[in-house]
């Protein structure tokens, strides 16, 4: 192989000799110099279920890339567990650790001059964190997913997280026994992975793999069975030969690739996170795109997966009948995706899919065919209006009332939100509103699972609209709009909403809309302060400082 440009970079003449000795300290040997550097940014982390599994992934990456004639050097990147911050003050870290992870890649591959890199995840943000941060360095890369977790189960039902958080409100208003919680708090997690729903773990792992980042297949594994491992060691070799022929990120990781990925979310029913993810991943690649994009895409792909929060499977239950090859040739036979894009398998999406079916097996129901989808147009709808002119994101598919209006009910913050709900003061018809829970004002954009899988436990998941400029959980589901934007804490109308107002949400004219008059609105902004910041040193202050609007990704580097 051919010097790269880290192993010629130190092998420039005496200068370079200390940069050698550093390396012969590590057992390198002379020979060693004229192979690639990989790096494998290891997500492992005892923290959390979805990385307490990634340590076997890293080991197998690492013989992979030696097996291949690389060299590996291992460097770490932070998670935060979302399921286990949720509805706490940590929540609030759970997106700022998505830049953190991107600035960890782009600055260990960029000061160690590395030629390639694979990046081992298993936790919401650390699959945009990476992607953001192998965009960013734009050498040779490939995203390893931890994998799924198993279900856990309790009277012949399958459990996952989202589970326990719906079981609070159900035994909250008397409709579960105590025995009941107890066992469906124990049995939930029965082991290492992901989430186990189409939730934002699974939705980002499956976007990448359509759009041509990940291996096909590698999905939806789970992490406990041994195929994922023999994955682990094939991404390995897929990189090395990605440097062999100079197959970069932004190569992939096109418009049209995008729209790949983003036609998959939709198909399979993916998490709101998937909107602002993509935003930050498009802005990462240089790629032009913008929230109304993913309108545009809903509009033509249909929701062909039968998967959970809102229908009946889980991502094993995908992987079994065909995982996302099987969903991706679906789409692509009906015309819906763009087969001539190119994988870092070095094949186009087309090749890659060339023996899978047209049509998904008749023998399962987790993918209908496309001409019986679950719903003739996405799920994930931009929704515009006085409340909010820069968008906001709702789940609108397979609700029975598309429609509400009614009065606020207005809190500043997550706790107090989820009190009146435990305390039964939000009665059905009734429209809560989360605000100072956006990028700059939360600071970090928290999720609402906790009040969200509440409502659903009391029966209220229909009967009750829920807006926020904070976002939501993959696994939530009902009347609910999250990334209202502008935010409160940047003035958004969002923020002169009083208790009593009238707000309608209409998921048919996609419309969020505050049923004031445009004086009255005018009349209350006159007098409305920016509240202090949250933070005003450390990492959550410096999130507060630059972080963009929800509809621009809430990325950190936004500078124009």
């Amino acid at each position: 192989m051919t010097l790269n440009r880290r192993s010629k970079n130190i092998t420039e003449g005496v200068a370079r000799a200390p940069n050698r000795s550093m390396y012969y300290g590590m057992g390198y040997e002379k020979s060693d110099f004229g192979k690639p550097m990989i790096g494998v940014a290891n997500g492992h982390s005892t923290i959390t279920p979805c990385n307490s599994g990634l340590q076997k992934l890293a080991d197998a990456a690492v013989a992979g890339i030696k097996a291949a004639g690389g060299n590996a050097q291992i460097f770490g990147t932070p998670t935060i567990s979302d399921g286990m911050a949720m509805g706490t003050e940590g929540m609030k870290y759970s997106l700022v650790s998505r830049e953190v992870i991107a600035d960890c890649i782009e600055t260990c591959v960029g000061g160690q001059w590395m030629d390639g890199v694979i990046t081992v995840g298993g936790c919401d943000k650390n699959m945009p964190g990476a992607m953001m941060g192998m965009l960013r360095a734009n050498v040779p890369g490939i995203f390893v997913y931890g994998g799924t977790i198993l279900p856990g189960r309790y009277k012949d039902q399958d459990l996952n997280i989202v589970s326990v958080f719906e079981a609070v409100g159900e035994f909250s208003s008397g409709r579960m026994s105590e025995e009941d919680f107890e066992q469906i708090e124990r049995r939930a997690i029965p082991g290492t992975g992901s989430c186990g729903g189409m939730y934002t773990a699974n939705t980002m792992s499956s976007s990448f793999e359509a759009m041509g980042m990940s291996l096909p297949s590698s999905s939806t594994m789970a992490n406990p069975h041994e195929e994922i491992v023999d994955y682990a060691t094939r991404a390995a070799k897929a990189v090395v030969e990605a440097i062999r022929i100079d197959l970069k990120p932004r190569d992939i990781v096109t418009r049209k690739a995008i729209e790949n990925a983003v036609s998959v979310i939709m198909a399979t029913g993916g998490s709101t996170n998937a909107v602002l993810h993509f935003l930050a991943i498009a802005h990462c690649a240089g790629v032009e795109w913008s929230i109304d994009d993913f309108e545009r895409i809903r509009k033509k792909v249909p929701v062909i997966c039968d998967l959970k929060p809102s229908g009946k499977y889980l991502a094993v239950d995908l992987h079994r009948a065909g995982g996302i090859p099987q969903v991706m040739k679906t789409l692509l036979a009906a015309g819906l995706l763009h087969g001539d894009c190119m994988t870092i398998t070095g094949k186009t999406v087309a090749e890659n899919l060339a023996d899978i079916p047209a049509e998904p097996r008749a023998d399962q129901d987790v993918i209908r065919p496309i001409s019986k989808p679950l719903y003739a147009q996405g799920h994930l709808a931009i929704l515009k209006g006085n409340l909010s002119p820069e968008g906001a994101v709702a789940k609108i598919t397979g609700l029975k009332n598309p429609k509400i209006t009614g009065p606020a009910r207005v809190f500043d913050d997550e706790q107090s939100a989820l009190a009146a709900i435990m305390d039964r003061k939000i009665q059905a018809g009734d429209v809560m509103v989360l605000r100072y829970l956006g990028p700059k004002g939360g600071p970090g954009m928290p999720e609402m699972l906790a009040p969200t899988g509440a409502l659903i436990g009391q029966g209220l998941g229909e009967s009750v609209g829920l807006i926020t400029d904070g976002r939501f959980s993959g696994g939530t589901w009902g009347m609910v709009v999250g990334h209202v934007a502008p935010e409160a804490a940047a003035g958004g109308v969002i923020a002169l909403v009083n208790d009593g107002d009238s707000i309608t949400i209409d998921a048919t004219t996609l419309t969020l809309q505050l049923n004031v008059p445009d004086e009255e609105i005018a009349r209350r902004r006159a007098g409305w302060k920016a509240p202090a910041p949250r933070y005003t040193r450390g990492v959550l202050a410096k999130f507060t400082m630059n972080a963009a609007s929800a509809s621009l990704g809430g990325v950190l580097d936004r500078f124009d």
